[in-house]
């Protein structure tokens, strides 16, 4: 207990030990089984006389908010976890032990203890945390301690042992269900009568995925119970290691059945291959699911037209893409019981690298024989000659608006040029239409745009024609939901990436079983590119960082496949020249492009982005006054002779709005900044901390305050919430907001062992130190050490003794550590609120650099959240151009539509549908010179300038349209009124390295292959989509 309270080195390890010894059913016995932690399970059967559930006491008085919240939170801990028993007791004891008995021949003995495997020690494991968990409930008013319960409960290989053997076996078990369901009429109806005398009628299927949602269902009490449990508090540590418990049991338990299902999805396909060779390609080990999905098939006629849809189950394996007829017929009786999985028939497959996903409006098959919907077009289908790709009439209906504009504008030239003053002809009037016809340009291409989310395009390789020439086929589907259709678009482009001889394999990452990761689970090296190349002296790499950018310009698939969006800052100086340069890069393709270059007076040795601090209402309502005043992103650049330059960055343009200058002029080695300060690390061993007023973006040049932190120089620092972590020497000193109080510790018992690097996940904060290969983990609040793992020996590609930490980074649940020999590790760590302990070995890049790691830097952003709404809906800014807002621009259309004199016009249903050609002009009335029109003037009195009504020469100007929502859409939809789009945020992520050279390791007999390792290279790792919700 004493060790989870006080979070020691070894305190997992203590804490497991201390649980066993407090609770007897936790010791272990001498035994000769395999695995040390196996022999914690006895096989008992828990009486419930002896060991009577867990159950609270009365709430006493007097408790705080938070002691409430948690006894709360507790007591759905206690309810969850014995409903979850009572469904393992139900399986064992109404399911299992009815057919296992002797005179019971419902179905085979052997089958019946297949399909429930390892659900008997599932329930003994669970049987005794709740023995342990009644003790700890029937003491929580004295102790209020539950975290080291879990971690003593759910560390052991045990449990991970047994959950892996049931998961692994889940789909084998609904299997042989199926099968006895169709063939043994007994057991069908044996499962009909257990399920309707059950109070719930939750049926077997029901009751046997419940292990498999466990463990989620735990993180997200123990998730609630940190929140309100106080950074004080003893339970925090605990609690804390628990989860990451959990969380690795978890992602493991997830990883196998990811594992499983993609085995069982790919048997099914081999069995319903005609081909043989193809069956045996699809059982070779090589062979892995990446994406399989329900999709909806559309063929298109000539003019745009939907022939005919159909629903195909497509699969993308590493290499190959296979489309196949789905048959999900099945006795309903048996549906309802247990899912009934489907029966594929393969309709085509194709390589993956000649496949291409096709955009709408795309021109880049129109040269080539193609087929489109598995049906030949001739040249003769289109009287342009060109191949319209998706829905045709809508790429159709955009060039004769492109047309109409461009006679418009001729028009425009010539009424210019007219000598009379017409008050219906005129420039105003003629503009007034070039104006409306770019709007429904805009309109239209916004309609593509929106087919185009739904709608995956792809190019397929047919049969050749009668005279060899290659014919491809494009084939049209409509995905689920426009997350779909991205995901789709990502992972056919990383598919490509992942085989490429960089990435066959790219990384080393055998595991304690001996099996290897798929490649997809690994970061893919997707380009390498110099920096500083056109120097005549050599430019040392010091820092890199990433400045977002949102670019509405890129479309649905770019989008989908670039980089991250933004600009990538490549920061050097020193070599033979006493100037700095920094190199900005465009991120918005699938390749980085230098798109402009800064030289510096001094050497650049940091680099620093600031985020925008979230406004306040009132700041909010003033930053809509003065929306011209934004100043962009904010980069801070810290120099060898001591001054910081403060950058704003507009896509490729930089403006240096300020300099600050600190009294020593000593080198800054390291910028950090907090919502009101940034944070200056000089040479000199001090800290430079400059202040931000409130509501300003920029610091007070003047306000520059020194935190001394000893001699040495401070080579790190890192903010966390209010505070900032600086490491001087072996000490770290944490510096607390605006007092600037300063609590130190050591960080390394050796003084010539300096802090180098620090970075934060979760409740912990990995350091690394100059000298030495090991890395520590800290905890972020009671500051004692909990991990040491020593990266030379994970590998053996790293020499041990002459190898030391060059670089380090944190990302998407990965710890990723540069080496001073150019090598490349990482670890997965947990992503939650838990310690970020190392628990796997970790995986080795093959890909490495010719000198020291100099720097990794994740870039990341989130793609713009139009590309995910079904319907796109015209933005308000644009709806209130003009004089007229939406809805009243709607009435006035509505008026103007119906003019005065209607029994001049033909029939309403007679009449061909046109469009209102109006823009800003509602009426021109107010514009000076006479009325052009054939009628006869009446005489009448001509309404005010101001005023709403139309006139007859209203009507004769503009030909109207019966649907006035053609180019007037009601307000935007609020963001969060769509479920999906508000719930739904799709991140991209790259991982960029910065070193000498490039070379490939261990791939040779003679040895690594090595670039040219004097230039300056960035190596750009590229990671799948992810989801977040």
């Amino acid at each position: 207990m004493k060790a989870a309270r006080n979070g020691t080195k070894d305190g997992l390890e203590k804490t497991k030990l201390a649980m066993i010894r407090k609770v007897s059913f936790l010791q272990r016995k001498d035994s000769t089984g395999e695995g040390k932690d196996d022999a914690g399970y006895m096989d008992v059967s828990v009486c419930e006389l002896k060991h009577p559930p867990p159950q609270l006491c009365p709430m006493p008085e007097g408790l705080s908010s938070q002691q409430v919240v948690r006894r709360l939170i507790l007591s759905s801990i206690v309810q969850s976890e014995s409903s979850y028993l009572d469904s393992l007791k139900r399986i064992l004891q109404e399911y299992q032990k009815p057919l296992l008995e002797p005179q019971n021949w419902i179905l085979n003995h052997k089958k019946v203890r297949q399909i429930f495997y390892r659900l008997q020690e599932i329930h003994q494991c669970h049987s005794m945390f709740q023995i342990a968990l009644a003790s700890r409930v029937a003491e929580w008013d004295h102790s209020e301690k539950i975290g080291d319960l879990f971690v003593a409960s759910f560390s052991k290989s045990m449990v991970l042992n047994v959950y892996s053997d049931y998961i692994n076996n889940f789909t084998n078990a609904m299997a042989l269900i199926k099968k006895a369901c169709v063939s043994k009429p007994v057991f069908l109806d044996f499962l009909k009568k257990k399920q309707a005398s059950s109070p719930d009628r939750i049926t077997l299927y029901g009751l046997m995925v419940k292990p498999i949602q466990r463990f989620p269902q735990f993180i997200l009490l123990l998730q609630d119970m940190l929140k309100n449990t106080p950074k004080s508090h003893t339970d925090r540590l605990p609690l804390q290691l628990a989860l990451t418990e959990l969380e690795t049991l978890a992602e493991k338990l997830n990883e196998q059945k990811r594992l499983a299902d993609q085995e069982a999805e790919i048997q099914q396909i081999a069995h319903s291959m005609g081909d043989r060779n193809l069956s045996k390609l699809l059982n070779s080990e090589q062979r892995q699911l990446i994406q399989c999905e329900l999709l909806t098939e559309i063929v298109y006629g000539d003019k745009g037209q939907v022939l005919k849809s159909k629903e195909r189950k497509v699969f993308l394996l590493n290499d190959t893409l296979i489309c196949a007829n789905v048959n999900l017929k099945g006795p309903p009786d048996i549906s309802s019981l247990v899912p009934i999985g489907p029966k594929y028939t393969v309709k085509w497959c194709a390589p993956l690298l000649q496949t291409q996903v096709v955009e709408v409006g795309q021109d880049s098959l129109q040269n080539r024989d193609s087929v489109l919907t598995a049906r030949r077009h001739s040249s003769s289908s289109s009287t342009s000659g060109k191949v319209f790709l998706g829905p045709p009439r809508l790429y159709q209906e955009l060039e004769e608006l492109q047309h109409d504009l461009a006679v418009v504008e001729e028009v425009s030239l010539l009424v210019g040029t007219l000598s009379g003053t017409y008050q219906n002809l005129n420039s105003t009037v003629s503009q007034d239409w070039c104006l409306a016809l770019q709007r429904l340009i805009r309109l239209k291409e916004e309609e593509i745009q929106n087919a185009n989310k739904c709608r995956l395009r792809l190019s397929v390789p047919g049969r050749p024609d009668k005279s060899g020439r290659p014919v491809s086929i494009m084939v049209v589907f409509n995905t689920p939901s426009p997350l779909s259709k991205i995901s789709w678009v990502n992972w056919l482009h990383l598919a490509k990436i992942a085989q490429r001889q960089e990435n066959t394999p790219g990384w080393e990452c055998a595991e304690e079983d001996g099996k290897t990761k798929a490649p997809f689970s690994c970061p893919l090296l997707t380009c390498r590119l110099s920096v500083f190349s056109s120097k005549t002296h050599t430019l040392k790499l010091e820092a890199a960082l990433h400045s977002p950018s949102q670019s509405s310009l890129l479309g649905f698939c770019t989008a989908s496949t670039s980089l991250p969006q933004g600009y990538l800052w490549v920061a050097g100086g020193g070599g033979s020249s006493d100037h700095g340069q920094v190199e900005i890069f465009s991120l918005n393709r699938a390749a980085p492009r230098l798109v402009k270059t800064v030289p510096l007076r001094a050497q650049v040795l940091c680099l620093e982005y600031v985020k925008e601090p979230c406004p306040s209402t009132e700041e909010k309502e003033a930053e809509k006054i003065q929306t011209a005043a934004k100043i962009g992103n904010i980069i801070c650049v810290g120099l060898q002779d001591g001054s910081i330059h403060v950058y704003s960055s507009v896509d490729t343009a930089v403006q240096c709005l300020l300099t600050l200058v600190n009294l020593d002029s000593c080198p800054v080695l390291c910028l950090k900044h907090s919502l009101s300060f940034l944070f200056a690390g000089l040479a000199n061993g001090k800290v430079a901390v400059y202040h931000r007023r409130s509501g300003e973006r920029l610091w007070d040049v003047d306000s520059c305050r020194m935190v001394s932190l000893g001699s040495e120089p401070v080579c790190s620092l890192l903010t966390l919430e209010d505070a900032v972590w600086a490491s001087c020497a072996n000490q770290v000193t944490v510096i607390q907001g605006s007092s600037l109080h300063t609590q130190s510790f050591s960080a390394h018992s050796d003084p010539g062992y300096s802090v180098s690097h620090m970075v934060r996940s979760g409740g912990g904060v990995w350091m690394a130190f100059t000298q030495g290969s090991s890395i520590q983990l800290f905890h972020t609040e009671t500051l004692e050490p909990l991990q040491e793992v020593n990266i030379s020996t994970r590998t053996a590609h790293l020499t041990p003794g002459q190898v030391c930490v060059s670089s380090m980074l944190v990302c998407q649940g990965l710890l990723w550590v540069g080496t001073s020999q150019g090598v490349i590790l990482t670890f997965p760590v947990p992503t939650l609120e838990g310690i970020p302990k190392i628990t796997g070995k970790g995986m080795t890049s093959l890909n490495a650099h010719c000198g020291p790691v100099d720097f990794l830097v994740s870039t990341s952003s989130t793609l713009a959240s139009d590309l995910l709404r079904r319907d796109s809906i015209l933005i308000g800014s644009e709806e209130g151009k003009g004089d007229v807002g939406g809805d009243e621009g709607g009435r006035r259309l509505e008026q103007s539509s119906h003019p005065h004199d209607s029994e001049a016009l033909p029939p309403r249903e007679v009449k061909p549908k046109r469009l209102l050609l109006q823009y800003r002009l509602h009426s021109t009335c107010q514009l000076p010179g006479k009325v052009l029109t054939a009628q006869p003037d009446q005489g009448g009195p001509r309404p005010p300038a101001d005023s709403l009504e139309h006139s007859p020469e209203d009507g004769s100007i503009y030909e109207v349209s019966e649907d006035p929502d053609v180019w007037v859409r009601g307000r935007p939809v609020e963001w969060g009124k769509e479920g999906e789009a508000r719930r739904s945020k799709v991140t991209s992520t790259a991982i960029f390295s910065g070193g000498r050279g490039h070379r490939r390791i261990g791939q040779t007999a003679s040895g690594d292959t090595c670039s040219d390792s004097t230039e300056n290279t960035l190596l750009v790792w590229q990671l799948p989509l992810t989801l977040n919700q």
